[in-house]
């Protein structure tokens, strides 16, 4: 993809940042109704507040990287990200292989969704670092945002994992 941009000169580390930034863009979008299905599969009520206020922040994400998009010069398009497509699909299988409204199920769902957190913050990550390197510190803060957003996210999982779920699961008949 030949970038038309008024700030980037397109160069091979341009061009690799816009595919990730078009990755993550896709990533966020589909992101939005995973979230809204965890949260439906999801039993305790801790957890599903924490899917639903990621959901919510999700969506800010997308406006968050339409922006950046915008101060880059570069059209708004999404890109499939096979990683998180992966990572979406185990989402799916943990929800058929666990049984409704259990504590394993909830568990199964932490780990997915903090696959997915993990993956979100080394694109971030990365997506910073790259950002800065170029001299785009406007995007790179944007960018800071919505990553320090998936650290906190992560951590609040860990805690609802291990303030009762886990012990919950550990109970429950195999």
């Amino acid at each position: 993809m030949q970038i038309q941009s008024n700030t980037f000169t397109n160069t091979k580390l341009e061009q690799f940042f816009s595919t990730m930034l078009q990755e993550i863009y896709w990533s966020e979008q589909h992101l939005v109704n995973v979230l809204s299905t965890m949260t439906g599969a999801a039993t305790n009520t801790e957890l599903i507040q924490a899917f639903d206020q990621h959901r919510q922040q999700t969506e800010e994400h997308v406006k968050i990287v339409e922006q950046v998009f915008d101060l880059l010069g570069i059209p708004a398009e999404g890109e499939p990200s096979m990683g998180l497509q992966g990572l979406f699909d185990e989402g799916w299988q943990v929800i058929d292989e666990t049984d409704e409204g259990s504590a394993q199920r909830d568990v199964a769902l932490i780990i997915a969704a903090q696959k997915v957190e993990h993956y979100e913050i080394a694109c971030y990550g990365s997506l910073v670092t790259l950002a800065s390197t170029l001299g785009e510190t406007e995007v790179a803060d944007l960018l800071r945002t919505v990553l320090t957003e998936e650290k906190e996210t992560d951590a609040l999982l860990t805690i609802i994992a291990e303030s009762k779920i886990n012990a919950q699961a550990s109970e429950e008949p195999a």
